[in-house]
């Protein structure tokens, strides 16, 4: 004889596997998951910040005006 199933049991579990199986081509489509977007905004700003940190002052500057007496 056959086992026993709880039909309302197959049906959430179908229906949890086809809202998986639709949320995995949706990461496939529309990109990266969460955690990427924000380590990627993350990195993107600390590379901003070390760009910025290594940029000369207007102090810095040399002057392209004042001529060498050589």
């Amino acid at each position: 004889m056959a086992d026993v199933i709880n039909l309302n049991h197959y049906r959430k579990a179908k229906r949890h596997a086809e809202k998986e199986q639709k949320a995995s081509e949706n990461r496939a489509k529309f990109g990266r998951a969460q955690f990427e977007k924000l380590k990627h905004r993350s990195q993107e700003a600390l590379d901003e910040g070390r760009f910025l940190g290594h940029s000369l002052k207007e102090d810095d500057q040399p002057a392209s005006d004042e001529k060498c007496d050589s």
